[in-house]
């Protein structure tokens, strides 16, 4: 039977820092995580923004967190509203998540955001009529983690717009990336 080896004989120290840290990136980003559209509201204004970093956190009572960059304009929404809905997009779905990479433009007339249909949670924020399925969530903690925010939610409201057994989108189903 074969010792195994120690990672002591492979020290990433010893990588010229250059290639350690796109090493360090690499093995990141082969993290599995889901791709989601997190809606936001505040004083009149809506936003949605496309979130790759959403885990459900505690079963009692039902939280879930998600890790916000501080310079998003969502971050400043959730952190005044204090809630979110986590829009979970189906996999067939996975263009639309290029529609929310900045602020976007809200017709209140059509009730729309970037074009796609909406409606307004239990909390107040913007749920996707596309989504899949949704989590309305009201924050009851917040964790400062570097550069973002870990917004940590009660869940409020969920539900499917969509068939339950409908494949949910990944971030591997794409070819974005977003970490590391």
């Amino acid at each position: 039977m074969t010792q195994p080896v120690s990672l002591d004989s492979f020290p990433s120290e010893a990588l010229d820092p250059d290639i350690y840290h796109k090493l360090r990136r690499r093995v990141l980003w082969k993290m599995p995580s889901g791709l989601y559209v997190v809606g936001s509201a505040h004083n009149g204004q809506y936003n949605c923004m496309t979130l790759n970093w959403a885990t459900q956190v505690s079963f009692d009572p039902k939280l879930v967190a998600i890790s916000v960059e501080e310079s998003a304009l969502t971050h400043e929404l959730i952190e005044g509203h204090r809630s979110f809905a986590l829009n979970i997009i189906d996999r067939e779905d996975r263009a639309i998540v290029r529609k929310f990479v900045k602020p976007v433009e809200v017709d209140f007339e059509e009730s729309t955001v970037n074009g796609f249909g909406f409606a307004l949670g239990k909390t107040g924020v913007p749920v996707l009529d596309i989504a899949l399925a949704y989590i309305d969530c009201q924050v009851v903690n917040t964790v400062p983690c570097g550069n973002h925010t870990l917004f940590i939610g009660e869940v409020v409201d969920s539900g499917f717009r969509k068939p339950e057994d409908t494949p949910v989108l990944r971030m591997e189903d794409t070819r974005m990336s977003y970490g590391g």
